[in-house]
C-alpha cells in the first residue's frame, strides 16, 4: 500500500523576471533543502528572456510547483500577492530567482517558528556573492523593535519565513509607486503595527547575488520615494518624530549627495567579510 504523502507546511513565494541564467540554480537550492515539505509558487512577471521556459521545465518535473504567468510586467509586490493567493499552508517563505538558499535554511527556520509561537516571522543574515565568489555578508539585529525601523529594514526579505495567517491578515504586500523598492520594509511595518514581532537568526542561511555597485546606482528620485515611506512608517509606529526624522533625513540626504562610485566603495567595505 502506497504511503500517503504529507501535506506541505511551507509555500515558497517566488516572483521571477528575466532571471533565466540563474533560475535553475535558485530552484535547485530549494530541492537540496534538508526539509522538503514545501510547495513552490512561481510567477513569471512578463520576462523577455527564457525565464518562463526554465520555470516550465521544473513545473513539469515536480508536482509541488504552481506556475503562473503575468501578461505584462506588474512589478514584484503585485506578483508576490498573486503567489500568496495560492498559499494554503501554515507558513510562507520567500525566495528570489537569482539567489541560493543554503541546505538547512527551511529546517532551521521552521524549527524556530514551531518552537517560538510568540514570533510571527523569522529571517537570517545573507552571504553576498557575485561572479567572483562570496564577497560580504549582511548583519541583522536578533530581536528588532519598532525603534529599529529608523535604522532601515528590520528583517532581510528574501530569506524570510512568515506565518501565513499573519501575512494574509495584513493583506500581503502593498502596491503603489513609492514601494517598488521598499515593499519588504512596508510589509514588516504592517506586521509590527498589527502587534506582531519577528526574529533574526544569527547564522547566514541564504546567499544573495549582489553587485557591489548596485546600491550606488540608485537614483535620487528613488531615495526621495524612500523618504516618504520612512516618514509614514515612523508616524505609524509612533517612533519619536524628532529623532526619527533627523536620522532618516540625514541618511537619505547623504546617499543623494555622495558620488555613486564612492557610495559603492563605502557599502562594499561595510559589508565585506
Amino acid at each position: 500500500m502506497a504511503q500517503k504523502k504529507e501535506a506541505p507546511r511551507i509555500t515558497v513565494l517566488m516572483a521571477i523576471y528575466n532571471c533565466g541564467p540563474t533560475l535553475a540554480e535558485a530552484i535547485d537550492s530549494l530541492y537540496a533543502q534538508t526539509y522538503q515539505n514545501f510547495k513552490l509558487v512561481l510567477c513569471d512577471d512578463g520576462s523577455t528572456d527564457d525565464t518562463y521556459a526554465v520555470a516550465k521545465e521544473y513545473a513539469e518535473r515536480y508536482d509541488n510547483i504552481v506556475l503562473l504567468k503575468n501578461e505584462q510586467n506588474i512589478k514584484l509586490a503585485a506578483s508576490l500577492n498573486r503567489c500568496l493567493e495560492y498559499a494554503d499552508t501554515e507558513y510562507v517563505a520567500r525566495m528570489d530567482g537569482d539567489d541560493i538558499s543554503l541546505p538547512t535554511r527551511f529546517e532551521k527556520e521552521i524549527d524556530f517558528l514551531d518552537n517560538h509561537p510568540e514570533y510571527s516571522l523569522v529571517s537570517t543574515p545573507m552571504i553576498l556573492f557575485d561572479e567572483t565568489g562570496d564577497w560580504g555578508r549582511t548583519r541583522s539585529i536578533e530581536k528588532p523593535t519598532k525603534e529599529d525601523f529608523k535604522k532601515g529594514t528590520p528583517h532581510p526579505h528574501a530569506p524570510s519565513m512568515i506565518r501565513t495567517k499573519v501575512m494574509k491578515e495584513v493583506n500581503g504586500y502593498t502596491v503603489n509607486k513609492y514601494l517598488e523598492r521598499g515593499q519588504d520594509y512596508y510589509l514588516w511595518y504592517k506586521i509590527y503595527k498589527a502587534g506582531y514581532k519577528g526574529y533574526n537568526l544569527q547564522e547566514p542561511l541564504y546567499k544573495m547575488r549582489d553587485d557591489k555597485d548596485a546600491m550606488a546606482r540608485r537614483k535620487p528620485k528613488d531615495r526621495l520615494k524612500a523618504l516618504v515611506v520612512y516618514f509614514k512608517v515612523g508616524r505609524g509606529l509612533g517612533i519619536s518624530p524628532a529623532l526619527y526624522d533627523l536620522v532618516v533625513v540625514g541618511r537619505i540626504f547623504m546617499k543623494i549627495i555622495i558620488p555613486p562610485r564612492l557610495m559603492g566603495k563605502i557599502r562594499s567595505k561595510k559589508l565585506s567579510k
